[in-house]
């Protein structure tokens, strides 16, 4: 295995409950998947949970080296949960097309947040 690239990122988890607060649903399905957000919603505070996913693919788009834009959309990056409760990433779309160009193999990722932060890091694996 090959380490094509690592990321991170940290967002302050206000920023994610303004933007909720501001823009619904049209901010939440622009940058989150279905599930992501049944599962945040799931949760006593969401907004906690919406942050470090959109933290995750922030880093994911940086482990890439591309950010989001043309190769890589927001909903191109899915965070579920594996059985035992990790993180895992799952590509869509352009995202999967691009990953499978670079002979990615696998988009490792991990989680955290506090009440003011939601952060992520991403590796990728060739």
């Amino acid at each position: 295995m090959t380490v094509l690239g690592i990321g991170m990122d940290v967002v302050e988890t206000k920023r994610i409950a303004e933007s909720i607060e501001r823009f619904g649903d049209r901010f939440l399905n622009r940058v989150f998947l279905e599930g992501e957000i049944a599962y945040a919603q799931s949760m006593k505070l969401p907004h906690l949970h919406l942050a470090a996913r959109f933290a995750a693919k922030e880093a994911i788009s940086k482990a890439f080296g591309t950010g989001i834009g043309g190769e890589l959309g927001w909903r191109d990056l899915e965070i579920v949960r594996e059985k035992g409760g990790a993180p895992k990433v799952c590509l869509h779309g352009r995202a999967e097309s691009y990953a499978k160009s670079r002979g990615v193999r696998e988009v490792l990722v991990s989680l955290s947040h506090t009440a003011e932060y939601g952060a992520a890091s991403a590796v990728i694996v060739g």
